[in-house]
């Protein structure tokens, strides 16, 4: 799947301005979140995501079970890393104290 898409979309919602704003995050790119001390970095994204054990893959290319992998960074330190789900929005999902994100859109590669 690596270099089949680049870019997915992410909403964060600000808990406190009661404000949400999608985003659009290239595939292993930093992004400095406006307003905050968070960088985020969508390291992976798998289609149709499974898990075989331990292993974690897609088993197509198509949008069956979309996931990102996210590392959310605070002032430079990892303070989340884990993945989003677009059909699970509220599984695993990151309890920041002021932003939530969720998985809402991917962008396939030109």
């Amino acid at each position: 799947m690596k270099g089949k898409w680049k870019a997915v979309q992410i909403r964060v919602a600000d808990k406190n301005a009661h404000l949400k704003k999608v985003y659009t995050l290239n595939i292993g790119s930093d992004f400095k979140l406006p307003g905050s001390d968070l960088t985020l970095k969508v390291e992976t994204f798998l289609p149709h995501f499974v898990m075989e054990g331990t292993t974690l893959t897609s088993q197509s290319n198509d949008l069956v079970n979309p996931a990102a992998q996210l590392v959310i960074r605070e002032n430079g330190k990892e303070i989340y890393k884990g993945w989003l789900f677009s059909l699970y929005p509220t599984a695993h999902a990151y309890q920041h104290p002021q932003y939530g994100f969720t998985l809402v859109d991917y962008m396939p590669a030109s």
